[in-house]
Parts: structure tokens; sequence; C-alpha cells
């Protein structure tokens, strides 16, 4: 059980018990008064039985109608005026029901509001201190210690009853602290299932981005590798096909395909491992561009160089991957579809990007044409750069026109190697 259930349950055991002795009380002390009066003409002491125990009758009644029948009723005003007259009567003839008389200061903090509850403190103590003299008629007789001691038990009682009426309402702020706690507590569980329900939405949907872009990083290096690498091993073959009365050239074609073969199957098996290209695990981003565009010539027979610009650095890996992916990706466009006699590729080093231009002078095609020259939308090529440098918040530019070649640019931030760990 929580701290907080502990302190409602003993506020409420609490408040049990003095409802149960608020109730019980004034007639048990009732009954102890009347039990004395029964017992005193025993000993042979006066007293007016009669009349004693027809007021105590009287008093059980009006206690009963107004105390424990109608506890919420109107008029508990007059009813404590009443039980303080019948009070007053009961210890004017029997002293003893000073006794009693005890219950009129609970009743009075009960019943009465504001400074009228200490009247009642004030006439309660006057009615004790009746008691205290012996009844009515020594009171009167000695009147001046009545009045002083009616005096001092009217300060005491107005003293001790103020101590109570403050230790109430430290209660009842307590209870209302409480309550907003519990229903501040009860918030916060709603809160905390609310949150489980979104963090294992949270993590489903995670996982199901991470296999997502597994798949694409897949993909595109499937893409980049294997499929450039068949298709080039299919180009080499088709053209040893033709020259078949070459050995000479045929040769060429042969080796060409058995490298891209090589090159292929190494770059696979670094592809299912997630591990960074050959190239650039082996060498600088610049010297990577540079070398497989010097073979990327050699094998099509198209004049390609690469110049680079800037202050070259290390940079991230994400960053080289994507501009030596999309070096590979605008070379292999170039092969298939733009019949160019020339290749430019320009890296660019800046304080914050890192740019890849690649230019041909090749046929070019109109910007609005679908599926022209391999840059449409629709081509997985472009789609997985597009990918790529969209992950690094990057950009790709595409400019070309009929007959005037064609120019791709790759921007990606300059992040440098190290940044992240």
């Amino acid at each position: 059980m929580s701290v907080e259930a502990e302190l409602r349950a003993e506020f409420d055991r609490w408040e049990r018990t003095e409802t149960v002795v608020f109730k019980v009380l004034p007639y048990a002390l009732l009954a102890i008064c009347l039990f004395i009066a029964l017992l005193l003409p025993l000993w042979r002491v006066p007293v007016p039985l009669p009349t004693v125990i027809g007021l105590s009758v009287a008093v059980a009644a009006w206690m009963a109608w107004f105390h424990t029948l109608r506890p919420e009723g109107k008029g508990k005003g007059g009813y404590y005026a009443g039980f303080m007259a019948l009070t007053a009567c009961l210890v004017a003839v029997a002293p003893w029901y000073g006794l009693f008389t005890f219950v009129g200061y609970p009743q009075a903090f009960h019943y009465l509001k504001g400074h009228w509850r200490y009247a009642g403190v004030a006439v309660t103590s006057m009615i004790s201190a009746m008691a205290y003299l012996g009844g009515l008629t020594n009171a009167r007789d000695l009147w001046p210690a009545w009045a002083a001691i009616s005096v001092i038990s009217t300060v005491l009682a107005a003293a001790f009853s103020r101590i109570a009426e403050r230790a109430d309402q430290r209660i009842v702020k307590q209870k209302q602290a409480l309550a907003e706690l519990h229903e501040a507590n009860a918030r916060l569980e709603t809160a905390l299932e609310e949150n489980a329900g979104l963090h294992a939405q949270l993590l489903v949907q995670a996982r199901e981005a991470g296999v997502l872009d597994e798949r694409q990083r897949i993909a595109r290096d499937i893409h980049d590798t294997l499929a450039q690498g068949l298709a080039g091993i299919l180009t080499q073959l088709q053209a040893a096909e033709q020259t078949l009365a070459e050995p000479p050239v045929l040769r060429r074609h042969v080796t060409n395909a058995m490298n891209l073969a090589r090159e292929s199957l190494t770059e696979a098996r670094r592809t299912v491992h997630a591990v960074q290209p050959e190239a650039l695990a082996e060498g600088r981003l610049q010297d990577a561009i540079g070398d497989v565009t010097r073979r990327w010539a050699e094998v099509n027979r198209i004049d390609a160089a690469l110049t680079t610009t800037g202050d070259p650095r290390p940079m991230h890996a994400d960053v080289e991957v994507t501009l030596l992916r999309a070096a590979q990706e605008a070379l292999a466009n170039v092969a298939k579809h733009a019949k160019a006699g020339r290749v430019g590729l320009t890296l660019s080093y800046m304080e914050d990007l890192v740019t890849l231009d690649v230019r041909d002078d090749g046929v070019g095609f109109a910007p609005d044409t679908k599926h022209t020259n391999g840059f449409a939308d629709g081509g997985f090529g472009l789609t997985g750069m597009r990918q790529r440098v969209r992950r690094l918040a990057g950009r790709l530019e595409i400019e070309s026109e009929p007959g005037g070649g064609t120019a791709i640019s790759v921007s990606v931030p300059a992040i440098p190697a190290g940044a992240g760990r």
C-alpha cells in the first residue's frame, strides 16, 4: 500500500472513530449521571428523583431527535440552546450532572458557527462552574466564585477549542491535499498508460522503419554493385561476341568482363556485411572516385577526368559512400544512354558542403520527358541516388537538353570523419 493510501485510510479510521464517539458519548455520560442519581438514595442522600429522571428523559429525547435522528437538519442553534437549557436545569438540581455538561463543548463547535461557538463555550463553562459549586443554591450564594470559575473555565475551554479548531482545519487541508494528490496520481497513471501505448507504437514504427531502411539500403547497394556490374559484364560479353574474329579485341573485352565480375563479387560480399566500399576502405574519396573514373574510361573507351577543388579532407563514411555511389551511377548512365565522347567530374570541398558535378557532352534529353536517359523518377538508379542524398539532407540536381549533354550535381553536408561517434 502506498503512503498516500495509508494516510487516507488513517484519516478515514479517525473520522469514523470521532463520529462514533460524538454520537455515543452524550448518552453514555447521561446514563452514568442517572445511575449515580439512582444510587445516592441508598446512602440516604436526598435526590429529587422524579425531577432528575424526567429531565434526563427529556434531554435524551431532545438529543435523540435532533442529535441522532436528524443530525443534518436545520435549526441546530435552537437545538443547542434547548440542550443547554435542559442541562442547566439538571445541574441546578443534581450537581453531579456537571460530568454530562462536558458534552456542551464539542457540540458547540459542531452545531454553531463563527463567534457563536465561543458563546456556546462560555455558556457551557458557566453551567459547569455551577456544578463545581454544588448546584444553583451554592452558585447564587457564592456568585463571585461562580463568576471567577466561569471566566477561567471559559478562557481555558476557548483556548483549547481554538487549538482543536485549527487542528481540524489542518486535517481538512491535508485531506484536500490528499484528494488532489490522488487525482494527480490517477492522471499520471493514465498518462503513463498512454505513454506506454505510444512507446509500443513507436517501437513498432521504428522497427518497420528500420526494416524499410535496411531494404532500401540493400536495394541501393545491389543496384550500385551487382546490377551495374552485371550490366557491364553483359556489355563486354556482347562486344566480345561481335569481335570473335579479332583476338586482341576479344581478349580485352573478356578481360574487362572478368575484372567486372571480380569487383562485383567483392562489393556484393561487402554489401552483405554492410561494410564500406573497398575503394574507400583503402584510400581517400578523391582517389576512389578517380580510380572509378579511370577504370570506367578504360572499359567504355570514353575520355573521362576528375578535378578536385578545395581542401580535401576525410569525411564521414556516409558522405563518402553517397558521393562515390553517385559518381558510379552517373557514369553508368552515361555509358548506357548518353553516347558521350567526354565526361568531366568535379569534386569540390567547401566549408560546409561537398559537391560532386558530373557533366557529359552526350545526346541529353528534355527535362520533362519520362524515362529518358535513365534519369526519370521511375528509374531505380536515380531513386537510390536521391534516397542516399536525402538521408544526409543533401540536394540532387539534374540539368539537360536534347543535344546539349547532361549535368548532375550532388551536394551533401561536409560532415567530418568521426562525427556522431
